[in-house]
This record gives structure tokens, sequence and C-alpha cells, in this order.
């Protein structure tokens, strides 16, 4: 995918989408279809579609927004239990748009019958164990 053609490259342009923080290597937005209320993604300003392509400053800085928004968006205003941190590097571990992005999901006291195992369930039959 071409950087002209990257969902994400224009969400960081475009004024009138909801940020929630923006540095000079990464920014954080609202997720458009959220697994849970407050789900954000925290992604890198350069056109990059593997963490492993990460710069170590980009990767600290990806850090430091995951702390950041937690602590001054997420728990004000939706005040949840826990968290699940995920990425999905590459097609076939599930990435739709072709530019490096992580998922800070609020999780919520009830949201599933049993959330034992967490992100291993994204192979069924992984997570119980």
């Amino acid at each position: 995918m071409k950087k002209q053609e990257c969902l994400f490259c224009k969400f960081k342009d475009n004024l009138n989408h909801e940020h929630i923080v923006q540095d000079e290597l990464v920014f954080a937005i609202l997720d458009q279809n959220p697994v849970s209320p407050g789900h954000a993604l925290v992604i890198p300003n350069r056109h990059v579609q593997s963490l492993f392509d990460l710069t170590q400053d980009e990767i600290l800085a990806v850090h430091n927004m995951l702390k950041k928004i937690k602590v001054t968006t997420i728990e004000p205003r939706f005040k949840p239990a826990a968290y699940n941190l995920g990425l999905n590097d590459g097609r076939a571990a599930g990435r739709t748009i072709d530019h490096c992005h992580f998922h800070l999901i609020p999780r919520y006291e009830g949201d599933v019958d049993n959330p034992r195992g967490g992100i291993r369930h994204i192979i069924p039959g992984k997570g119980n164990y």
C-alpha cells in the first residue's frame, strides 16, 4: 500500500478526525470500530508496516503514548477495569491496514463470561488451559 492511499496517513492529516493526542513520532485516535468503549489506537507518524521496522525512538514513543492516553483519556472518561494490548503484525495475523498500529482495548468487569486466557482466544481452543 502506498503512503498516499494509507487510511492512517490520511487520519494524521485530517483535523476533523478525533485525535486523542499527537507528538513528533506517534499519534493516538479512538478506534472507529471499537471492540469496547474507549478502544484506542497508537500509530507511528511514519508510514511503516511492522513493529520490527520501527526505530528505538518510535518504540519508546509508542510505549509512552500508550501510558499517556491510558491515564489522561481512557481512565477518566471510560473507567475500565483492565486492558488488552494488541498488534496484528502482518496479514496472516489479521492486520487490515498496512500501517503499523497498536490497539489499547479497555476491558470491563463482566464484558465476557470468562476472560481467562485473554488474547490466547484468537486461535479457537488455545485460550483454555
